[in-house]
């Protein structure tokens, strides 16, 4: 039983042509590349069902939605139009371009884009406010009646098209408000986010999942790089043992021929793009996921290393879950309600992961120069705890991010060495048919 939020934004409007801040003024209007945006992602979810649709009142975010579900086709729900989504309030500063704002403004521009929550403006009548606090707690207000009317235990399927800075902060409502959240997600024209919620546990608020954020496959494989160096984060294709729900662990058990044809198609996938250098843990199976990505990229040369190894299950290795609920029921309940909580039987607890995998990621991360784009193939409780240190999440919360095996995440380094790192996007599975995950959801 879950919830199921397809969180989308609003395709190219004139605005965002224009380079003009576009905030809750209703002055810009989508224009026809955004149509063709809107339509060509419903056309990529014409397979999911959707249960309700809910929309911004603002021009560009009802013209999206409505070229979206034109796009899908067949019968969708009528959209239900929520204050609640409007785009963050930028009153003093809507219509101008960035480089008047630049020019005019560029203390408080600064602060906008370095630390956004303490941005102050005035607005017309005077009086003083923040507009991202103001914005957060309308996030929160928007999901809390959204889980009324839609319970985390119906199944249902709801489809959310909004704005950049209102998307960003319902993620980071869903996601317990990370340090410095807000810089380090994006979110692009006509992106599609998922999240999957679900029941808590003892009561406590829904659990929740990040199955992918900004999937723009529909427009192109990645999103444009920005200034800085780029990394493609890759967990490997399907093992035999993935496909069981066997615990490996650090057992070396080779691809099968699905886990081989996962990494040929993210090789397709990633063959117009840039890499330069790659890396993959030292086992086999995130290896050979590599060399076959890397068949598109002869030149890019591979390393290997150990702080990328998987997590270390120690006498659970081998077993499948049945088996491990027969020995250490509480302890297996336990590793999937507080896996921070939890020292593997003769293995490892996800902070010991945590500091190694964090480690080896940021010694590749400065190892790389601002026009290089690296490929990283490692595991998935690996690939978690590096996302949730980028994400501003701690080892507590590595249930709350998704990795298919084949599946590519991108996180751009910014120019600015002040500013986080981007998730520019996340578990990427389009390149196997569908943007739904539907990769094996085995043992790690």
């Amino acid at each position: 039983m879950s919830l199921r939020l397809l969180l989308v934004r609003h395709g190219l409007s004139s605005f965002n042509k224009e380079r003009r801040i576009q905030g809750r003024d209703d002055l810009s209007n989508l224009t026809d590349e955004g149509h063709e945006q809107a339509r060509s992602l419903g056309r990529t979810l014409k397979e999911v069902s959707i249960d309700a649709v809910y929309s911004s009142p603002l021009k560009r975010a009802a013209s999206t939605t409505a070229s979206l579900l034109e796009g899908r086709g067949g019968e969708s729900p009528a959209t239900t139009f929520d204050q609640g989504l409007l785009e963050v309030d930028l009153e003093p500063w809507s219509g101008q371009s960035i480089e008047e704002l630049i020019e005019r403004h560029p203390d408080d521009y600064s602060l906008w884009k370095r630390q956004p929550l303490e941005l102050e403006l005035q607005r017309r009548d005077g009086s003083t406010y923040k507009p991202l606090v103001e914005l957060q707690a309308q996030a929160h207000q928007f999901i809390e009646d959204l889980i009324q009317r839609h319970p985390v235990e119906s199944d249902a399927t709801v489809l959310v098209v909004a704005h950049n800075a209102i998307l960003r902060c319902l993620m980071l409502a869903l996601l317990g408000e990370p340090e410095r959240g807000f810089r380090r997600l994006r979110v692009d024209n006509t992106s599609l986010s998922i999240f999957n919620l679900r029941p808590g546990i003892g009561g406590e608020g829904p659990q929740v999942q990040i199955e992918c954020l900004n999937n723009t496959t529909h427009l192109q494989p990645l999103p444009p790089k920005g200034e800085g160096a780029r990394l493609i984060l890759v967990r490997h294709g399907e093992t035999d043992w993935n496909k069981a729900g066997r615990f490996q662990g650090q057992i070396d058990i080779p691809l099968n021929d699905n886990g081989r044809g996962q990494a040929a198609a993210a090789r397709d996938f990633l063959s117009n793009v840039t890499i330069n250098r790659a890396w993959s843990s030292t086992m086999s199976r995130p290896t050979e996921t590599a060399e076959i990505i890397l068949q598109a990229h002869p030149n890019a040369p591979l390393s290997q290393t150990e702080g990328l190894v998987e997590i270390g299950h120690g006498l659970w290795e081998g077993k499948l879950e049945s088996e491990i609920r027969d020995g250490w029921s509480e302890l297996l309940d336990t590793w999937k309600q507080r896996p921070e909580t939890v020292q593997m039987p003769e293995g490892e607890t996800i902070q010991d992961v945590w500091a190694r995998s964090v480690k080896s990621w940021g010694d590749i991360a400065t190892s790389l120069k601002s026009e290089e784009t690296a490929l990283v193939v490692a595991h998935d409780a690996v690939n978690k705890t590096i996302l949730c240190d980028l994400l501003g999440l701690t080892p507590a919360d590595i249930w709350a991010v998704k990795q298919g095996n084949g599946g590519v995440t991108v996180v751009d380094i910014p120019s600015d060495s002040g500013q986080p790192a981007v998730v520019t996007c996340l578990n990427l599975t389009s390149h196997f048919g569908s943007v739904i995950d539907r990769t094996a959801a085995g043992a790690l």
